[in-house]
């Protein structure tokens, strides 16, 4: 998996000129982010962090992310439908864990009073790394889905740009012409816009919930503009204004400010920080509704640490998904080892051999986000910290994936243009839409 770029990562001059023309061609593509200093205004902005050179992946690996999606499209929707999967999967995470209790709270609530909803919409993420083999070759191995506030879509449709254009600078257009085009805020534009569809309503609007301090805005403004661009119309709006002006008619259809809801779609409310008491009443509200939830309360369980780790145990895809032999091998190929914590001989045991060989595991919290794993030395310290303690269900143990690293030059803002050892992520977007037996 080697990326060949490293005759061009010798010359620093050569480098820092490459690297201004990067980072102004970032910015007329509109690879950007708002700043720290100013997360709510786009008065100022700069260019997210990106590397100079394109990565580059094997063709059979990217076509195997790519077959395989859509057998983890129908695994997500097949756990979100199957409430008892979900309970018994969770049952020892939400006694330990108050952010998935509440988000199971309001699960159940929905399933007692009536799911309402008849169109289910997902965007998912699935996140790769290309394990490193000892004969030298390379296995795709998921790290998680994401099943909620699936990001970077907007930008990563405008990067290819980018580096085709740093490519063509030295001359090297053959290469640049082998960069994929590659559009996934059309694909979720065009989901959203078919589950808008099966709502039934043409004067009804997309409801994005969003954060008020939101530095990736452009990334979400890409999708809003592709929906504006089929004429459907986006409301951006936080959890607290759904609290103070958003309600239900008597047949459980969502108005906010007035005007009907067709579709909720989540840029928010995928960690404790996001909820207040009004937001998770907020939350209920619009979980209680008919509009179509992207994701639905139950999808976003489905995404959870702890269903991913029950996923990979022995039998466990063949019941989720019957009679379908073909997607549990492509499924079964990319999980990597994944191991429960909860309180019992196998827990103590997992434990035991992380323990033992911290360098081979990850300790994975049940958020989302990004920056909440831990690793080595600290990771033997929380296990430590928690091996007698019920809090460990809270938590999963990961094989540690090994890709291997390659050099390339990363551009960030307010740093100057470094040479470093990188690994890649590949990240391949989903999107299915779903119509229940029931309609309105």
């Amino acid at each position: 998996m080697a990326t060949g770029w490293g005759s061009l990562l010798q010359d620093e001059q050569q480098l820092e000129e490459l690297a201004r023309q990067a980072v102004d061609r970032a910015l007329a593509e509109g690879v950007l982010l708002r700043t720290s200093q100013e997360p709510s205004s786009s008065d100022v902005v700069s260019y997210a962090p990106f590397t100079l050179f394109p990565s580059l992946v094997t063709s059979a690996l990217l076509e195997q992310a790519y077959a395989v999606q859509m057998d983890f499209n129908l695994l997500v929707d097949a756990v979100s439908q199957n409430a008892a999967f979900l309970e018994q999967t969770l049952s020892s995470t939400i006694k330990r864990d108050n952010f998935t209790a509440h988000l199971f709270d309001i699960h159940k609530q929905v399933l007692k009073e009536g799911v309402a909803q008849t169109v289910f919409l997902g965007l998912n993420r699935s996140d790769y790394m290309f394990q490193r083999n000892a004969d030298g070759s390379a296995a795709l191995k998921q790290i998680e889905i994401n099943t909620i506030s699936a990001s970077f879509g907007g930008l990563a449709s405008r990067t290819p740009a980018v580096h085709r254009h740093v490519l063509n600078v030295l001359g090297k257009t053959k290469e640049a012409a082998k960069i994929l085009s590659n559009n996934p805020s059309k694909g979720l534009a065009m989901g959203i816009a078919k589950a808008w569809e099966l709502y039934g309503s043409a004067n009804a609007r997309v409801l994005l919930i969003a954060q008020e301090k939101e530095r990736n805005i452009f990334d979400q403004r890409a999708i809003e503009n592709e929906l504006l661009a089929r004429n459907i119309h986006v409301i951006r709006r936080k959890f607290e204004d759904v609290s103070e002006k958003g309600s239900l008619d008597q047949d459980r259809r969502l108005f906010m400010d007035g005007q009907e809801v067709a579709v909720v779609y989540f840029r928010d409310g995928y960690m404790p920080s996001h909820y207040s008491l009004q937001n998770w009443e907020a939350r209920l509200l619009l979980e209680r509704s008919c509009a179509v939830k992207c994701p639905d309360v139950a999808t976003q369980l489905a995404g959870t640490k702890k269903v991913q780790q029950e996923l990979s145990r022995s039998g466990m895809l063949e019941v989720l998904l019957p009679g379908q032999p073909e997607a549990v091998a492509r499924l079964r190929a990319t999980f990597a080892g994944l191991y429960s914590l909860d309180m019992g001989e196998e827990g103590d045991q997992a434990i035991t051999e992380a323990i033992a060989a911290p360098n081979c595991f990850v300790l994975k919290p049940q958020r989302e986000g990004g920056g909440n794993n831990l690793y080595g030395e600290e990771m033997v310290q929380a296990l430590e910290r928690l091996k007698d303690s019920e809090e460990r269900a809270s938590y999963i143990l990961m094989e540690k994936i090994e890709p291997e690293p390659f050099e390339n030059c990363l551009l960030r803002p307010g740093s100057p243009a470094r040479v470093a050892q990188c690994i890649s992520e590949l990240g391949i977007f989903g999107v299915y839409v779903r119509l229940s037996q029931t309609f309105r």
